[in-house]
């Protein structure tokens, strides 16, 4: 097959992707109630801190809230087909209980969503990205408790009525397999002294799962035409040598992201899951019914991140972690790094895409992929930000190729369209936009935009259904 005859399909969504709680800002403003981000000022691997005298970040964001009709109006001229966003749970319900919804929440994002159909971009909608209201933690201790399944589903239910004439694509949880990973952030977890928190944290990845089976039900009920999702943080990982231990260490590890994915997208539990829980002392309560609801209510389709691919290795020698991803892992000898220690590993998106796709062969939606990096603004006020464009073409190049592979993919939503607060370090200084903003990590500057080089790169790759890669 030529480069020629390889491209992307008529209709593919190209586009970027946010969250709420990284770009809003305005965390006090028209009846929001506070979130887990509000109270995170060092990032997701943090523990929170009430008492929010740190500098926090996320407070102001990129002022989104005010700025969204600028910032659209930026992605239109790129020529998005689709913006990937989220809703902030505590603009809809501030405590996260309530039984009647905050109006002037559900009035904003009203604007946003017409405003991007205004431009013929279409909203793709994460219900719920890492901004958990602080008031289910505290009375009910987040995920842990089932009661939650109870409030989600009724905020669910809320936008889906509301916006169902606006939003054809929805995903469940953002990044569902963090609450492993980063427990307060995925999971509104906080352990107890001597608390199992292995059990704790699958007990709530289980409730986790039941509300996203019932959101999917929700939401073909209200809006029969929608597309609901599923969203995972993927990475492949490869064993560090052929020897049989790091092959079997190397689908071990996949799988601890992989049965995420399987129960929302085959409907059961995996084999391999309860041998793991039995080995390790781990009891799930479901209730009865569970099952059903899982069985009965799968996802429509696969999103996930992408950023890097990882190692296993059983030899301690190799052991020497990367640093900077949530998801740490065996350094790769064969791949360079950014300036966080991610890997860079653009042949992984094209496994990644075949894995997932031979696994459920169902249609696929790269939500997120980009680089992290410092960007420096020329005298000229130019920012020539050759390596980002080099790191979302390498991948776009293996993205293609697996749509030649036989892969059915939706979309692709670049991480961080414009500069954002980053959700690993809470830091501006780690930028991943096309569009520059004028912020630091002291929370100083103006907050103007800019075009980057990357913008124009982007905006030609869309012009041309990627054929300009």
């Amino acid at each position: 097959m030529t480069e020629q005859t390889k491209k992307f399909p008529e209709g593919f969504l190209w586009g970027g992707a946010v969250a709420a709680n990284q770009v809003e800002g305005a965390y006090n403003v028209g009846g929001k109630g506070l979130s887990t981000a509000d109270v995170s000022p060092n990032g997701v691997m943090y523990p929170f801190d009430e008492s929010m005298e740190s500098l926090n970040l996320y407070h102001e964001g990129i002022d989104f809230y005010h700025r969204y009709k600028e910032d659209i109006a930026l992605f239109a001229e790129m020529g998005f087909k689709a913006f990937r966003t989220s809703i902030a749970w505590t603009r809809i319900f501030p405590n996260g209980d309530e039984t009647e919804p905050n109006e002037e929440g559900l009035e904003f994002y009203d604007r946003l969503f017409d405003e991007l159909l205004k431009y013929n971009i279409e909203p793709v909608v994460t219900i719920s990205h890492y901004e958990m209201p602080l008031g289910l933690i505290k009375k009910y201790g987040g995920w842990k408790n089932r009661k939650v399944i109870d409030c989600y589903e009724h905020y669910a239910k809320t936008v889906f009525t509301r916006y169902k004439e606006k939003v054809k694509y929805w995903m469940t949880f953002n990044e569902i397999n963090m609450v492993l990973h980063a427990p307060f952030t995925g999971g509104g977890l906080v352990f107890e002294e001597g608390e199992n928190k292995l059990n704790a944290m699958y007990q709530a990845a289980h409730h986790l799962f039941v509300a996203s089976a019932l959101a999917v039900k929700a939401g073909h009920d209200i809006i029969p035409d929608a597309k609901i999702g599923c969203m995972i943080a993927a990475t492949t990982t490869y064993p560090m040598t052929p020897k049989p231990e790091d092959v079997l260490a190397a689908m071990e590890n996949e799988r601890r992201t992989l049965f995420f994915s399987d129960v929302q997208a085959r409907g059961a539990y995996p084999g391999y899951m309860k041998r793991f829980f039995k080995e390790n002392g781990i009891t799930i309560e479901m209730a009865e019914g569970d099952e059903d609801i899982l069985k009965e209510n799968t996802v429509d389709y696969i999103g996930f991140s992408y950023y890097m691919s990882m190692v296993a290795s059983t030899s301690p020698e190799d052991l020497a972690k990367t640093e900077g991803n949530l998801l740490g892992g065996v350094k790769n000898p064969y791949l360079e790094s950014s300036e966080w220690g991610w890997q860079i590993d653009p042949k992984g998106i094209r496994i990644t895409l075949n894995t997932l796709y031979d696994r459920y062969q169902k249609p696929l939606f790269i939500v997120e992929n980009g680089l992290g990096a410092v960007d420096v603004v020329e005298e000229d006020g130019s920012i020539q930000d050759d390596y980002r464009i080099n790191y979302l073409r390498d991948h776009l190049k293996e993205v293609r190729e697996a749509i030649a592979d036989g892969v059915d993919l939706i979309g692709y939503t670049s991480w961080g369209p414009i500069d954002l607060v980053s959700a690993s370090t809470a830091e501006m200084k780690k930028r991943y936009g096309y569009i520059y903003v004028d912020r630091d990590n002291e929370g100083k500057g103006t907050l103007s935009r800019t075009r980057k080089k990357s913008f124009y790169w982007y905006k030609k790759v869309i012009e041309t259904n990627g054929e300009s890669l």
